[in-house]
């Protein structure tokens, strides 16, 4: 069974169009309706008019990335049934659109970070970057968030007081910018006292609570997605530890597993980003698809590099720490164990060749993910010719 490629596209206004898409060698997109405001129900009309216009281009789109999950509903706010409501309505309408994987996150108030959009690896390509000494500068010196300074290491808080009064103010708003303004597929943006305001609504909600909120949000809509004959798989934390005093609740394998124990439906599943759980050293890839693999309902397949503590960069596809190849072998075991396809999609391609000279989305450029697609199609053919001979893609 071959793997689904697929690519993210972001709707009309993405920069990459379709046919670009199309040529890249993907059969499918995944995507979104952006421009709706998050607690407001995605329409039967809307949907379909989305899908008419990717299926024109001649791809197929069966996984929504993302169907977003309102802030009300992560912190149980006492608006929580109204949005809860609408959101059974928005799996309702996808279902009936014939969209069959629907993607959310569980993140407080971010989505994924980075600290630098442009950071110039060896071959002049541009690569998405995580440092911890900067996000503590953003967050004790720009943000001034109370206590701040007590979520840090004291090494990593001298260092960060130095790197603050070391930059001038285009280099202040820029991190703050690259931090909170929103990156492509983000639910929300925010400025610095925005944002500190919006800090104070998760006053009362640790790691524990925000958990079980996850779990009440998927007992809650669990039912209607299984009616629709949808699987929603969650994506884990980017980066996946606590930051700006924020809990995670989906970093680890453990994390997943109390999930899928917590609620057993079979519409509760996992979208496995090797970036996210492999920014962290201690999560096993290959051994939680061995482990997992029966919930994974859709993989984001990139690499990060590792640098230091809590420092990476986004990665070549095969390159980085994540075992690609590993990884790729056991998403094509799963695939052929289990007789489906898993739809998959490179993740994060830096940004090179004639993109460095066009506006793009940062991580989502064309021709850094048409390599990375390239490399993992190539790589997917040769194990399943070394597991079953010339024949296995005739």
């Amino acid at each position: 069974m071959p793997l689904t490629q697929t690519m993210r596209w972001f709707g009309p206004s993405d920069p990459v169009p379709l046919a670009h898409i199309r040529q890249a060698g993907a059969t499918e997109v995944v995507s979104a309706l952006h421009e709706v405001p998050n607690g407001v129900v995605w329409s039967v009309e809307a949907i379909a008019a989305r899908k008419a216009m990717i299926e024109e281009a001649g791809l197929r789109w069966n996984v929504a990335e993302s169907l977003p999950v309102h802030e009300g509903i992560k912190t149980r706010s006492a608006d929580w049934d109204r949005l809860i409501e609408a959101y059974r309505d928005s799996l309702v309408n996808l279902g009936a659109c014939g969209i069959r994987v629907v993607t959310y996150n569980f993140m407080p108030l971010l989505d994924w970070t980075r600290t630098d959009l442009a950071w110039r690896v060896p071959d002049g390509a541009l690569a998405l970057r995580f440092e911890w000494e900067a996000v503590a500068a953003y967050d004790i010196h720009i943000l001034r968030r109370p206590g701040a300074d007590a979520d840090y290491e004291a090494a990593v808080v001298e260092a960060a007081g130095r790197r603050f009064a070391a930059m001038d103010d285009e280099a202040r708003n820029l991190l703050e910018r690259t931090i909170i303004a929103g990156l492509p597929g983000s639910e929300e943006s925010f400025s610095s006292a925005q944002f500190l305001r919006a800090l104070g609504t998760y006053a009362e909600v640790d790691a524990e609570r925000l958990r079980a909120n996850l779990h009440a949000f998927l007992e809650a809509v669990c039912p209607a997605a299984e009616a629709a004959g949808i699987r929603l798989v969650v994506h884990p934390d980017d980066p996946p530890f606590p930051i700006f005093g924020l809990p995670r609740v989906v970093s680890t394998e453990a994390d997943v597993t109390d999930m899928f124990a917590a609620v057993p439906s079979p519409a509760n599943g996992l979208c496995l980003c090797t970036g996210s759980f492999g920014a962290r050293l201690d999560n096993d890839l290959p051994g939680m698809i061995r482990r997992l693999g029966a919930r994974i309902g859709f993989l984001h397949l990139r690499s990060v590099q590792h640098e230091g503590y809590r420092v990476f960069h986004e990665a070549d596809h095969l390159g980085g720490d994540a075992r690609m190849a590993e990884v790729v072998a056991e998403v094509v075991a799963l695939s052929e164990a289990e007789r489906r396809d898993i739809p998959i999609r490179p993740d994060h391609g830096h940004q090179m060749a004639d993109d460095l000279e066009k506006q793009t989305n940062p991580g989502y450029s064309l021709i850094g993910r048409l390599r990375g697609l390239a490399e993992l199609r190539g790589l997917e053919r040769g194990i399943v010719h070394m597991r079953h001979g010339p024949s296995a893609h005739a």
